[in-house]
């Protein structure tokens, strides 16, 4: 990776939700990949030992001998694993179920909640988004997000118990801002999966609307065949279906974030 010049101060976001199958891979993709195309330097950490934003940038994971869990783990630099993927301004620290492993081999490490934090340290400065997609669950590779990120992103799926277990979320986040992470927040809550012809969407998204308040984003994810498609083809919806209207989703999302910001 090429040490950029300009000086950039990341902000690091990320997405969360211990929940599985609610979009969160697809959009830590697809909004890393829409911030690139409005001209932000997009840092994207693979997190999950499921790699799926990995492989949703067309990177092959079983080819890959390091990965973030060799730089969690100090063996290598965070800039020697550093790649850039076929979207414009984007890079990503790549993801290998090796990083499955992480969980077990940390619990005794010293510093093991600080270790991507420190990361993100050693890159701050070469970033205008630092995007962590987690793993769908609230151990310790979560709670290292937890404590590198000023805020956090949370999808929503556009379904019955779609607020089920976020108290848990929530618990841990009150948590890591006591002991660790005192300027970590909810950044924002985005929904996804929307289907506007069913009216339990457009109740779920006034429950959480009614939850979060102003924290929840304006654009609302729909659920579209192109969007799940996509990441079979290793690209972002942005490329896979430029037009269409995952994309422009996303792309109002990312304007969306870059607002708050």
């Amino acid at each position: 990776m090429e040490v950029s010049e300009t000086t950039y101060s990341a902000t690091v976001l990320g997405v969360v939700n211990q929940k599985g199958g609610v979009g969160k891979s697809t959009t830590a993709v697809n909004l890393a990949a829409a911030l690139g195309e409005f001209g932000q330097k997009v840092l994207l950490v693979d997190l999950d030992p499921q790699g799926n934003a990995t492989s949703g940038f067309g990177l092959n994971k079983s080819q890959r001998e390091v990965c973030v869990y060799n730089a969690l783990l100090g063996t290598v630099g965070t800039k020697e694993i550093i790649e850039e993927t076929d979207s414009e301004r984007v890079f990503i620290l790549p993801a290998t179920i090796q990083l499955a492993g992480a969980e077990i081999e940390l619990v005794s490490a010293l510093s093991r909640e600080t270790r991507l934090k420190a990361m993100v340290d050693e890159v701050h400065d070469e970033f205008d988004f630092v995007l962590i997609d987690c793993p769908p669950s609230l151990g310790l590779l979560t709670i290292n997000a937890l404590t590198a990120a000023e805020g956090l992103i949370i999808p929503i799926q556009c379904e019955y118990y779609a607020l089920e277990g976020l108290s848990k979320l929530l618990d841990s986040v009150r948590l890591v801002k006591t002991h660790l992470n005192p300027s970590l927040d909810v950044f924002g809550v985005v929904m996804t999966m929307h289907d506007t012809r069913t009216r339990l969407a457009q109740q779920v998204v006034q429950e959480v609307q009614d939850f979060f308040g102003d924290k929840m984003f304006r654009t609302l994810i729909p659920r579209t065949v192109r969007l799940s498609e996509a990441p079979s083809f290793g690209q972002p919806v942005t490329q896979y279906d430029s037009s269409g209207k995952g994309a422009r989703a996303y792309r109002e999302l990312a304007k969306e974030v870059i607002e708050r910001v």
